[in-house]
């Protein structure tokens, strides 16, 4: 199951993206879902199993997420 972080910035996504590229967790840059939001924007989407160490990989490097969902 996927889980979906969105951003107030383009910069915080590529900076989540790569980040947990790096932990060797399995991201993906996507566009938002519309259901989450009507404008332009990017996310990332994650395997929720991942979430916690996500949470962790954003705090260590001061990553903002502006919102975690899961389904």
């Amino acid at each position: 199951m996927d889980c979906i972080a969105t951003f107030e910035t383009t910069h915080m996504a590529i900076s989540f993206e790569k980040n947990c590229r790096k932990a060797g967790l399995a991201v993906k840059i996507v566009p938002v879902p519309r259901e989450l939001s009507a404008s332009c924007g990017l996310a990332c989407r994650f395997p929720c199993s991942d979430i916690q160490r996500i949470r962790d990989i954003c705090a260590e490097k001061n990553i903002e997420v502006g919102a975690f969902h899961t389904p």
